[in-house]
């Protein structure tokens, strides 16, 4: 499968990167990938908004869906913005490179940064099933914080994953979490369909970390 190189001299193991940011992704994903989007409420209020947001953004997600993240690496605050082009639709000779400040949890953890690299590890009855990531987008605003990792190693999967979370006009707090994932080739075909009902299970409990009756 075709590596690209990132902002950060990392690479992952897919093309499109930033694609979870996308408009279309649903209706329009890249060949070879299958898109998904779910989102669930989290209440109502600044307060929620601010608590979600912390754990959020120091793995609270990741962690409440099981995963252990070890090799956490700072990142360089370097954001991936995509290709930016001028009016005549020519690449621009000198591409933004917008920056996120550094931030911590109440406990002192770092925030996730963009460009941080880390590995998901999942434990199992014989052995533990590790995931490296590399952080391609923050977003932090007043009312929307969130993230993408995108996969940098090979595995089942390969893809991107974003977590965003919402503080919405009518004061309610939403989790959306969009994924962008192709299966890899070769003999594991044959376990796809059973990697994808992991995936969407894995989903479910992603979304219910954060929950208050089941997260923070």
């Amino acid at each position: 499968m075709t590596r690209r190189s990132t902002f950060t001299d990392q690479s992952v193991t897919y093309g499109a990167i930033g694609a979870t940011l996308a408009p279309d992704l649903l209706r329009y994903p890249p060949e070879g990938y299958r898109p998904a989007e779910d989102s669930v409420r989290l209440g109502s209020g600044l307060e929620r908004f601010e608590r979600a947001a912390e754990s959020l953004m120091t793995w609270g997600i990741q962690q409440g869906a099981g995963f252990e993240v070890v090799d956490v690496s700072a990142g360089t605050g370097a954001q991936y913005p995509g290709i930016v082009y001028d009016a005549e639709g020519a690449p621009l000779a000198e591409q933004p490179s917008p920056r996120t400040e550094e931030r911590f949890g109440a406990d002192g953890t770092p925030y996730i940064a963009a460009g941080m690299t880390a590995t998901l590890r999942r434990s199992g009855r014989f052995r533990h099933h590790d995931t490296p990531v590399l952080v391609v987008y923050v977003i932090d605003e007043p009312d929307r914080v969130g993230f993408a990792y995108g996969t940098t190693a090979e595995g089942p999967e390969s893809g991107e994953e974003s977590f965003i979370l919402e503080h919405r006009e009518d004061d309610t707090v939403w989790l959306t979490i969009r994924s962008l994932l192709g299966t890899a080739g070769g003999i594991r075909r044959i376990v796809a369909p059973r990697q994808r009902r992991k995936r969407r299970e894995l989903t479910r409990v992603e979304l219910r970390a954060l929950h208050p009756a089941g997260g923070v």
